[in-house]
């Protein structure tokens, strides 16, 4: 097996030196040499698993069955329940309020965990994973114990795996569209390359406060009662509020045009983008980050777990922002770029279409190691009780919980061993990717 297995990764790894010489993309030869990380690639294996958790948290543990026959009539609750989440359908009378435990079924499947991570078991209070429980049989027994008011641990952290996910996704999602596209702006168009007159630059900012005011300043009770709703809420107005910043940004666009069309001699005059970019990146990272996301959760009206994740990308942009803005000083006086400026392209093209794909490489491992910094920041967030709701099960609200009694131990190594594991499967994966990258390694 060992020769065979030795064989194998010979091949291999002469797959890839012939791929080399065949002059394949660039791309292609930081995912074989990614492949050749087995840490980093067992990492990105544990990453699916962790997402196949997520998506099929409902699945795993849930108060629901999966399939149940009651009554001659045959029900799948769990996806009976997100038909009623999403408002196309509503629970039949006998099924409002019940307590899907006590009924009599014809025929039932359970999920491997029949529970929750609200659900409360007030006989089985501060119960360890080896304790005793009063449970009627091993089916309902809490395999990883219960915190003080009977929550069951391993159905919260399953169903926390989902919550622990999207905060890094979605938070990142932010922050990589603003630090790109600051870091964009500021890397192409340097301190005397974005050249305006006065009229024109007047109108931008004008417009550009009118439309944040109208957008967002106007509609922010919108905006936090949807996100006391439910996140799809708040993903449809935030839609409509982006929708209603562009559609302003485009009249103003409308208007520079006619007012550039006037016969009047406008002198441009260079703005000096990248030094505005760099100073305002200084400025946020002069801040201390965790203070500042703690300041602005504290303040919210209405706490939220997406309201976190999006302090979290709005205060964690300026790192991607950076490694974009060298990139584009690095790629904007190459050849290519030249090329595509001489054939008359507009910058707006060269930036997306032939600059953007080229500067990715370190914006993709700042993602990875911003991911796991995300997890920790909400981790710290839960643990402390600032800016998520206390209904809302996550791996730091449940490590908060082994404070109160020192010797619910379970409460303080399953959580803390589950973001340890988390962040540095994310920290592992982002050194697998700066390696792969490296340019020393595709000689």
């Amino acid at each position: 097996m060992n020769m065979f297995n030795l064989f194998n990764r010979k091949a291999r790894e002469e797959k890839i030196v012939a791929m080399q010489n065949n002059n394949e993309s660039y791309w292609t030869i930081v995912r074989q040499q990614f492949y050749k990380n087995r840490i980093a690639v067992f990492c990105l294996r544990l990453v699916f698993s962790f997402v196949f958790i997520a998506l099929f948290a409902d699945f795993l543990a849930n108060e629901k069955p999966l399939v149940a026959k009651y009554e001659n009539t045959l029900y799948f609750p769990v996806f009976k329940e997100y038909a009623v989440d999403l408002g196309m359908s509503d629970w039949q009378p006998e099924f409002r309020n019940v307590s899907w435990k006590d009924l009599n079924y014809d025929f039932v499947v359970w999920p491997l965990v029949p529970y929750l991570p609200r659900n409360i078991d007030v006989i089985n209070t501060w119960v360890g994973p080896f304790d005793s429980q009063n449970v009627e049989s091993s089916k309902w027994k809490h395999w990883l114990g219960t915190d003080d008011l009977g929550h069951d641990v391993l159905a919260g952290m399953i169903h926390g795996t989902r919550i622990a996910l999207l905060v890094g996704i979605v938070s990142m999602g932010i922050a990589a569209l603003i630090g790109i596209f600051f870091g964009a702006i500021a890397g192409y168009y340097g301190d005397d390359k974005l050249k305006m007159n006065i009229p024109t630059i007047i109108s931008y900012v004008l417009g550009f406060f009118i439309a944040v005011f109208y957008a967002f300043g106007t509609r922010s009770y919108v905006l936090t009662d949807a996100i006391g709703t439910s996140f799809g809420s708040f993903v449809v107005e935030l839609f409509w509020s982006i929708l209603l910043f562009v559609a302003i940004m485009a009249f103003f666009r409308v208007l520079v045009f006619f007012i550039n069309k006037i016969p009047l001699n406008f002198k441009k005059i260079s703005i000096p983008i990248d030094i505005l970019i760099s100073r305002l990146i200084e400025i946020v990272v002069s801040i201390p980050q965790l203070f500042l996301i703690i300041s602005i959760a504290a303040v919210v009206a209405k706490p939220s777990i997406f309201i976190v994740m999006v302090i979290i990308g709005l205060t964690t942009w300026t790192g991607i922002a950076r490694f974009t803005r060298a990139e584009f000083l690095r790629i904007r006086n190459l050849e290519f770029i030249e090329a595509a400026s001489a054939l008359g392209y507009k910058e707006l093209r060269i930036i997306v279409k032939h600059a953007l794909p080229n500067a990715l490489s370190p914006v993709l491992i700042a993602i990875a190691f911003g991911i796991a910094s995300a997890i920790l920041i909400e981790s710290t967030l839960s643990f402390i009780g600032v800016g998520v709701p206390a209904e809302t099960i996550t791996w730091g609200s449940m490590l908060s919980k082994s404070r109160e009694v020192s010797s619910a131990w379970w409460l303080a190594i399953i959580p803390g061993f589950a973001i340890f594991i988390t962040v540095t499967i994310y920290n592992l994966i982002g050194e697998g990717l700066t390696d792969a990258m490296n340019p020393k390694l595709k000689k």
